[in-house]
């Protein structure tokens, strides 16, 4: 028996009977998107507190929560508007707004700042993504929800992440996601110091999850089922001698890719992938987009109706 969800903090407190529910309630989403939405949860209303900037995230938050009829308030400036800039901590702020909302969902610039909200909140807080090398659960949800749903399973499947991976919330909660199921394999593909971090490895070792650490895609096409990209911190690179091309997706790489693969990004993109890529049928970037208004009006739904 799963305990009941009070908040959305970390990839790591999803179990796979938690997720495959979530799914099913995604599909529910997208049938009451297309009838234009509900009034079931109209006397509901979330905050959308942004401390870094946000928009993909924020907007499919807020259209989810108009969507299932409910309402918002919302900032997405909230270290230049809020009390802060008066040296008001996070944790009175968070006890202040749990006073007027049924749920916060929260992106801050510090790792861990959503859990020490929800120590302190009045209402469920969703981690919006906190921090740089932090987590960004809901982003990894519907990332993993668009695997399920591109590929039809998750189980078996070798899933390759490419770009700078040490800091990424993306690829870090992701990771965490997938260690779940059975017989993954990750492949980390970065410049040295741009590779993914221990704590994920150690993570993976002790749920015996098999990975390979490269910092070439030399090879790598024909063996995958999935490819994550993120963007890649060129400024953060050491040696300048590093051959971005080969991190990027192109013509050539697709030439190579498998015919069934499926190609991701948590988007916004930058040079990664060319424009080029958009038109081909692997390229599942903008349905993940999409994915994420339902995957998220499915988690507020779960929220509301486990904290009546």
């Amino acid at each position: 028996m799963e305990l009941k969800l009070n908040h959305v903090l970390e990839s790591q407190q999803f179990k796979v009977p938690r997720i495959m529910e979530l799914f099913e309630r995604t599909q529910a989403m997208k049938k009451i998107v297309a009838r234009g939405g509900t009034l079931d949860y109209q006397n509901k209303i979330l905050a959308s507190l942004f401390y870094a900037p946000s928009t993909r995230t924020r907007f499919s938050f807020e259209s989810a929560m108009y969507r299932l009829g409910g309402k918002v308030l919302s900032t997405e400036h909230a270290r230049e508007f809020s009390s802060e800039i008066k040296d008001e901590n996070l944790e009175d702020t968070i006890r202040i707004i749990g006073n007027y909302c049924d749920a916060i969902v929260l992106r801050h610039h510090e790792a861990g700042g959503a859990a020490r909200a929800a120590r302190n909140s009045l209402v469920p807080i969703i981690n919006a993504g906190d921090g740089t090398g932090g987590q960004h659960p809901t982003q990894a949800l519907l990332d993993l929800y668009t695997i399920h749903n591109e590929c039809q399973t998750i189980d078996g499947l070798s899933v390759a992440f490419i770009g700078a991976l040490d800091n990424g919330r993306t690829a870090r909660s992701l990771a965490y996601l997938l260690s779940k199921f059975d017989r993954v394999k990750l492949h980390f593909i970065a410049p040295d110091e741009l590779q993914m971090k221990p704590d994920i490895l150690e993570h993976l070792d002790e749920n015996g999850i098999s990975y390979e650490l490269s910092n070439s895609t030399k090879g790598l096409a024909s063996k995958v089922d999935v490819l994550y990209i993120t963007r890649l911190d060129r400024e953060r690179l050491i040696s300048k001698h590093v051959d971005l091309e080969q991190y990027n997706v192109g013509a050539s790489l697709l030439k190579k890719l498998r015919k069934d693969a499926v190609i991701l990004h948590p988007l916004p993109r930058s040079v990664e992938i060319s424009s080029e890529v958009d038109m081909d049928s692997r390229a599942a970037y903008f349905r993940q987009a999409q994915n994420g208004l339902y995957v998220r009006m499915a988690l507020l739904t779960m929220l509301f109706d486990e904290n009546n």
